[in-house]
């Protein structure tokens, strides 16, 4: 898929886990998922068409962490703002940069792009 393709899709999905290294073994042995651990709080896993992460946290911890992956992400940022809602949490990491909103019916998602 092209990097046009890919534009505002969504890209990846995160969880909170309060074992890393349980839930890696489960998902892993039952699912057949591989993972990347990213320091000793968070690992990433592919399933074989969708990726994802798991970061250590309490139980219960809310919903899954959607990501949509942007081209451009000052765009995107600036698209959201637009409309008024908010964005927070804006960091650098292995591979690129991201940003979290939480939608007009309170979702939280957050939005990444390589560069």
């Amino acid at each position: 898929m092209s990097e046009d393709e890919h534009d505002r899709r969504i890209d990846y999905i995160e969880f909170t886990s309060t074992d890393l290294e349980a839930t890696k073994h489960f998902y892993s042995e039952v699912f057949g998922w591989e993972f990347t651990d990213y320091g000793p709080d968070y690992t990433s896993f592919q399933d074989g068409r969708l990726a994802g992460g798991f970061t250590k946290g309490k139980a219960g911890g809310g919903s899954p962490l959607v990501v949509l992956f942007a081209s451009n992400l000052d765009t995107v940022q600036a698209a959201v703002e637009k409309w008024g809602v908010k964005t927070f949490n804006p960091h650098s990491f292995p591979g690129g940069r991201r940003f979290h909103f939480k939608d007009p019916g309170g979702n939280e998602l957050a939005v990444w792009a390589e560069k």
